[in-house]
């Protein structure tokens, strides 16, 4: 498996740094948070973009994913979060990424099944356009869908191979869903993983890979025991907790916790 990490770790920070960080570390790719706060986001121009990819591409780094912020399932307008998605699969089509993260999103005035028959009618419309620029959409295990069962409620009415699942593992596990019931789920459309710890369910912080109380472990062996061959992700979400400790400095404890998981599920 490839390990990558997400700048929601590193917030603004610039990118000539991230890559550094990468290569220093051994990570073979980065999530890219797609925020006008940050320094990659739909608004850059052409010849903006072209200079990410070049960048990542001396760094020898790879660009996991554009990981946006449409929600797909949300009350409203379909057009301005189609237009919204179009922007993120333009961007990662741009600077070579092979997905885009969403999120569901659905509003608490909706039923599940009005908010499922909303997200699969806008993921199934993006994903065709998907199919022209070779980019997979992949919703996210998160908020109003948190578990695999209830992300593959919507990716069942898509059918698309351009619309995929995110494993969000904190959230498959605060959802109340074993590894291996997450992985059943979401295998036949898994684009990659996101790990990460934390102190408990009511202490979301993020900790340092083992240091908390998510099921990495088993995460890893049920898709060893599979042959899933794909990509680790550690999001740790400094951007929402200040007090949490600074990434860099555990990006190296981290690589080796993930790389001695693998190694024992061999």
């Amino acid at each position: 498996m490839k390990l990558a990490f997400s700048t929601l770790g590193v917030p603004g920070l610039p990118l000539s740094d991230v890559l550094g960080l990468a290569t220093a570390h051994g990570y073979h790719g980065v999530e890219l948070r797609a925020h006008p706060e940050e320094p990659v986001h739909p608004g850059l121009g052409p010849d903006e973009r072209a200079a990410v990819a070049a960048q990542f591409k001396a760094a020898g780094v790879e660009v996991l994913a554009v990981a946006g912020y449409a929600r797909i399932a949300a009350p409203g307008d379909d057009e301005a979060v189609l237009a919204e998605m179009r922007g993120l699969l333009d961007l990662a089509r741009d600077l070579g990424a092979p997905y885009i993260r969403v999120f569901p999103g659905a509003g608490t005035e909706q039923s599940a099944e009005e908010a499922d028959a909303v997200a699969a009618r806008r993921l199934g419309t993006a994903a065709e356009y998907a199919a022209g620029l070779g980019v997979r959409i992949l919703l996210e295990t998160h908020d109003s869908h948190r578990t695999g069962a209830d992300a593959m409620r919507v990716l069942g009415l898509v059918g698309h191979r351009q619309a995929g699942a995110l494993w969000d593992v904190m959230h498959t596990w605060l959802g109340g869903e074993q590894p291996s019931e997450s992985y059943a789920a979401l295998s036949p459309h898994l684009g990659y993983v996101q790990v990460k710890d934390i102190a408990s369910a009511e202490d979301t912080t993020p900790l340092a890979l083992g240091a908390g109380v998510l099921p990495l472990t088993e995460v890893v062996d049920v898709l060893s025991r599979h042959g899933w061959d794909g990509w680790l992700c550690w999001e740790y979400e400094k951007r929402w907790y200040e007090s949490a400790a600074p990434l860099p400095e555990l990006l190296g404890q981290g690589r080796e916790h993930l790389a001695r998981l693998l190694t024992d599920a061999a």
